[in-house]
This record gives structure tokens, C-alpha cells and sequence, in this order.
């Protein structure tokens, strides 16, 4: 048996490990890289395997970097079941559909300016069709239920507390007349956290693939960040500004909603000063899980089904409306009174949030709040490392407003809650793979694993293959080239990247260098040697590609 890494495995996003024994292909996870230009090319590439030999695949949540090339792998050739909770098959119905929208739009976009370039057009990854068609292949499970594939492998699913219907997978395969148990983390949630159960222990296992996102840092109180949160929007309400937050659509959207309620109810004097500020949710798709979270209470936690049993809905209040068209949204813009945005993508790389920031961002009164994960590369990770400047829509935006990043509403747990996790095991087991964390984090994980538990943990620092029987990575020439290849290929488009960016940045400062003694003719013509350098890089850009 065998487990091969084909994501997630070089940073945070687009979880995907393909498992091969002597008579299947199951693959865990299918998830679309995140991060910047360079890391997006990764996901018109080859996944490393056919697709039409996957004989089975599962699920661990819903979130883009988990399920995000689900419609891909259906479009070139799988055709088996992909099973996962009926919570996650809810919400992978309107994440996917939405996906495929961007992808399109995306595409399109790009193409308008290919036509003016004279470049080659695009194609989007996938198509709002082709996401609908990757639906059906969902066959949604219960929590705790253990699910007989076939006579080989069996499937549970438990509480990951991560998002709603997030799930450890733990599968039973045999091979040969053996059995092993894989345990595969997914994305562990917070204990103790709002709305969702807290993550459910393993007992055992004897492969244990775990997630590091957080795994060399430790996160402030939650409580804390809540009274942050509530004095940042009392701060710039009182100088006339917006708060303006990037939030996931699903999951930090709706904690953000329910623990606003709570601080209202059980802060009186502090409601009094809000209670003319509007909370705008706006994101369709954020709105449409809100909805999925309402239908699916049953896998709520304890306090929340009380407040339900009350009668209260703990994910509304007063102030709080959703938006839902273009025209709606625009409006928000235009709006001159204080007020909050709820906006999606988390990350700032899609979305109604890039049009909040463009208009938000130069203005002083203003705070922009980031309550999750800013994968590298994103535009979301430039401004919380202190970027003054950015671009958004090919314009160069100035950043003036008030910058905070309040780590304790992350959904993701923090070092020591992975460590508690991986702790809980009573039976040890043979090997840990840590995946889904930058470099550093895995690094250091793994050193933390050795301090706590005396026993080394296996890092995947490339896209690799593990031989399960002995124990040992598999040494192949020509997969390491393929990987040597794509590692120079993604350096190459990193390059040229920020050339791009650099490029735009000499035009944007020439115009603003622009005074009267400076000819129309010698200004046409500085413009025109960018746009032609620029056109010379794109064109380089689309060229590199790898050799299947």
C-alpha cells in the first residue's frame, strides 16, 4: 500500500492524497490551490494520477482548498463515488456552483484583454455545468455511521469541528489479508468554539495524515478577539469610517453573525452605542450558507440547540442584513454612513471584497479585519504583512486604513490543539505525515511532536509517494525530475509575477510623474515600451508549461 501526496504538500492549499493498494485508487481530498498566480497554475496541471482509475474518493469538508477540483477531476475521466457528510454535501453543492461561476467569469475577463493583446484565449478550469455535473457524484454519510464500500474498505466519518459537516476520515482497507487503518485529519477545528462540536478524538490508527496549518503558533483568546473586534467598529464608527472584513463564506461568516448576536444580548451598554450601525453580509454564497447552517442544526453544539430550543435564532439579530444583487452590493460603496462588510473571499483573491478594499483601503477612517488564514501569494497575506501599497483591478491602491489581524477567530487549531489531537491516540501510530502547512510549520510541528511524544513525525515538503509496507519513501529518478520540473516551473511563473506587478507599478508612478513639461509624445512612448515588455512576460508566461 501505498500513499501518495499530490497536494497540500508544498503549502496550506489544495489538499489531495491519492492511497493505492494492489487492487484500488481511493483519493482523500480534491482541493484547488490558493495563493497567488503562481501557486493558481498548479491547478490547470496534471493531478499526478488518471482520474478515470479512481475507484472511490472522500471528502473532508467543503472548503475551496479542500473540494475545489472535484468538477476538474469528473471533466477528465473519474466517475466513482465521492462520499462525505450530508452537511458537507449541502454546502459543496453551492461552493462548487460558485466556483465554476468565478472560473468563468475569470476567464472571460482575461480573454477581453487578451483580444486587445493579441494573445491566445483561455479557458476557465471549469464551468458553473461542469460543477452542477460533479454533484451527482456526492453520496452524503452520517457522523459515526461506519459505511462497508465493499468487502475491502470501510469508511467513518467524525467530528472535525472545523466547518459545518467537517470530518476525520478513518478508513479500514485491506490488502492481501492484512488490515491497516488510515486516520486523515482534515482541517481539525478550535475546542471550545461556537456553533460546531468541538473535534472528536481517534483512538488509533496506523497512518495518521494530519493537517498543520497553525502548527507553530498559538492562538489568543477567543473572548478576547471578540472585545477587539467590538472596540475596532466602535473606534471607526466613531470617526465616520466602514469595517470592512474578508471572511470565508462558510464557517467565519456565520461564527462572525452568531457571536455578534451574543455580544449584543449579554452587552447592553455596548448595544446601545451599535444600535444604529448596519452589519451587511454581503456574498450570496455566504448567504446561501447561512441558510445550509439553519437546516442543519442537529450537528450543532450543546449551548447553540438551547438558544434554538429558546426560540432565538442564533444567527441573526437586529442590524444584521443580507445582500444579495451586483446592484446592492454597489450601493455599500457609495454609502457615506458607518457601517460593517461581511464580504467573501477570506483570502482577497475573489469576490465583492476586492471592491471593498479598492474603495475602502485608501481612506483613513476606515479598518479592515482579517479573522482567518492569508494563504502566501494572496492579496489578503501582502496587506497583513504591512504592504502600503497594492493592486486591485490592474489599479494601484494606497493603504491608509487601519489594518488588524485577530488570529483568535481562525477555525483552525492552534499548535496546541493539534498536539492535544495527535496526543489522544492510545494506540500509537507507525507513522505521521504532516501535510497542509507552510515549511516552518510542519517543521516546527514535528519538532513539537518529538518534545511531547518522543517519536519523529514524517514532513512532505514535496509532492511525493510513500511506500506503507517499507516504510520508506518511494526513490524514483523520473518522479524526482517531474517534481524538480514543476518547482522550476512554479520559480519561473513566481518570476514573472512580480515582474507583472513591477510593471504596472513603473506605469503608475510615471503617470503620477507626469507634469506639463513632459511631452504627450515622450509619455506615449514610455507607455507603450511597458506595454509592450508587459505583453513579452504574459506571453512567456503562458508558455511555460511541462511536458506530459
Amino acid at each position: 500500500m501505498k500513499i501518495k501526496f499530490c497536494g497540500a504538500a508544498i503549502s496550506v492549499t489544495g489538499s489531495c492524497h491519492l492511497i493505492i493498494t494492489d487492487k484500488y485508487k481511493i483519493l482523500l481530498d480534491c482541493g484547488q490551490f490558493q495563493g497567488g498566480k503562481a501557486m493558481e497554475e498548479l491547478n490547470y496541471m496534471d493531478f499526478g494520477f488518471d482520474p478515470s482509475e479512481i475507484d472511490y474518493m472522500f471528502l473532508s469538508h467543503a472548503h475551496i482548498d479542500h473540494c475545489g477540483r472535484i468538477p476538474l477531476l469528473v471533466k477528465r475521466g473519474f466517475k466513482g463515488n465521492i462520499y462525505c457528510t450530508d452537511a458537507t454535501a449541502d454546502l459543496a453543492d453551492i461552493m462548487l456552483k460558485d466556483s465554476g461561476y468565478i472560473h468563468e467569469k475569470e476567464a472571460e475577463w482575461k480573454n477581453r484583454k487578451a483580444e486587445r493583446a493579441g494573445r491566445k484565449f483561455i479557458e476557465p478550469l471549469y464551468t458553473y455545468k461542469d460543477a452542477a455535473a460533479s454533484i451527482e457524484f456526492l453520496k452524503p454519510v452520517l457522523y459515526g455511521q461506519t459505511i462497508e464500500i465493499n468487502e475491502d474498505i470501510r469508511v467513518r466519518f467524525k467530528d472535525a469541528g472545523h466547518i459545518l459537516g467537517s470530518a476525520i476520515i478513518e478508513l479500514w482497507i485491506k490488502e492481501a489479508g492484512k488490515e491497516s487503518k488510515i486516520v486523515f485529519s482534515g482541517d481539525l477545528g478550535v475546542k471550545g468554539r461556537p456553533i460546531l462540536r468541538d473535534p472528536e478524538f481517534i483512538e488509533e490508527a496506523d497512518f495518521v495524515i494530519m493537517e498543520t496549518t497553525y502548527g507553530n503558533r498559538v492562538h489568543p483568546n477567543n473572548e478576547n478577539s471578540v472585545k477587539d473586534l467590538i472596540d475596532i467598529i466602535l473606534r471607526t464608527k466613531e470617526r465616520g469610517g466602514t469595517v470592512v472584513i474578508p471572511s470565508f463564506a462558510v464557517g467565519r461568516t456565520q461564527e462572525l453573525i452568531y457571536q455578534l448576536n451574543m455580544f449584543y444580548e449579554e452587552n447592553e451598554d455596548y448595544r446601545d452605542r451599535l444600535e444604529d450601525l448596519t452589519v451587511y453580509v454581503d456574498s450570496p454564497m455566504a448567504t446561501n450558507a447561512t441558510e445550509i447552517f439553519r437546516r442543519n442544526a442537529q450537528v450543532f453544539d450543546e449551548e447553540t440547540k438551547e438558544y434554538i430550543l429558546k426560540g432565538d435564532n442564533p444567527l441573526d439579530f437586529k442590524n444584521l442584513k443580507f445582500t444579495r444583487t451586483s446592484d446592492e452590493s454597489r450601493m455599500l460603496n457609495f454609502d457615506p454612513s458607518p457601517k460593517v462588510i461581511i464580504s467573501a473571499s477570506g483570502m482577497c483573491e475573489a469576490g465583492r471584497i476586492k471592491h471593498h478594499l479598492k474603495h475602502n483601503l485608501w481612506d483613513p477612517k476606515n479598518s479592515v479585519v482579517f479573522v482567518g488564514y492569508q494563504a502566501e501569494g494572496t492579496l489578503g497575506r501582502s496587506i497583513v504583512n504591512g504592504d502600503k501599497d497594492v493592486s486591485i483591478f490592474g489599479e494601484k491602491i494606497h493603504i491608509n486604513a487601519e489594518i488588524y489581524n485577530l488570529e483568535g477567530f481562525s477555525g483552525h487549531a492552534d499548535r496546541e490543539g493539534l498536539l492535544e489531537w495527535i496526543s489522544s491516540f492510545t494506540k500509537a501510530p507507525k507513522e505521521i505525515f504532516l501535510v497542509h502547512g507552510e515549511e516552518k510549520s510542519k517543521k516546527d510541528f514535528a519538532d513539537s511532536i518529538k518534545k511531547a511524544l518522543g517519536r519523529e513525525a514524517i514532513v512532505i515538503e514535496d509532492f511525493s509517494e510513500f511506500d506503507l509496507e517499507t516504510d520508506s519513501m518511494i526513490d524514483k529518478q523520473d518522479y524526482r525530475e517531474r517534481i524538480a520540473t514543476e518547482e522550476e516551473v512554479m520559480r519561473i511563473k513566481t518570476r514573472l509575477a512580480r515582474v507583472h506587478d513591477d510593471l504596472e507599478t513603473i506605469l503608475y508612478n510615471t503617470n503620477l510623474a507626469v507634469d506639463d513639461s513632459m511631452k504627450k509624445e515622450k509619455f506615449d512612448n514610455i507607455r507603450n515600451m511597458i506595454i509592450e515588455l508587459e505583453k513579452n512576460t504574459m506571453n512567456l508566461g503562458s508558455s511555460v508549461t511541462l511536458d506530459k
